[in-house]
């Protein structure tokens, strides 16, 4: 039987990325994203609910993040969802639900000082959305070599 874990995204960091390294020498950075919820009440006002996402990435997904992400910044979080537990100093188990990134796409420019985006070389790219604004870079996770990928026929 076939399963989806997908998670998508869009949202402002709510905290700068926090790298760190393994120790096998391997990178991961986590950080914060927040998206927002509107809807019309019974009462016919207006309604908005924030909600606060964990994402965390590996190898040079972590890296590229890193060096070009910072709070407030508008992204496209791509992953699959991971949930974990552990038991508090309290006694009680504890969860905590994360997102694993994938893809993540820069969905506006670095704020005036701060650095540019990845050059063409860094992976694909998408079009500008606007006459003179510098293509978009769509970064993604490690992504498997053509001798990695496995196909598999499903009966319908």
């Amino acid at each position: 039987m076939a399963s989806l874990n997908r998670a998508m995204v869009i949202g402002n960091l709510t905290r700068d990325p926090e790298l760190r390294t393994t120790s096998t020498g391997r990178s991961v950075v986590s950080f914060g994203v927040a998206t927002n919820h509107s809807w019309t009440g019974a009462d016919g006002q207006k309604q908005e609910r924030a909600e606060f996402h964990n994402v965390v990435a590996w190898g040079k997904l972590a890296e590229i993040i890193n060096q070009y992400l910072r709070k407030g910044r508008k992204v496209y979080i791509d992953g699959r969802l991971q949930t974990s537990d552990w038991q508090g100093q309290d006694g009680l188990k504890r969860y905590r639900t994360e997102i694993i990134a994938d893809n993540m796409v820069m969905l506006d420019r670095a704020p005036q000082g701060e650095g540019s985006y990845p050059s063409a070389g860094a992976g694909p790219v998408e079009q500008p959305t606007a006459i003179n604004e510098p293509p978009i870079p769509v970064i993604q996770q490690d992504a498997p070599t053509p001798l990695e990928t496995k196909t598999e026929e499903v009966p319908f």
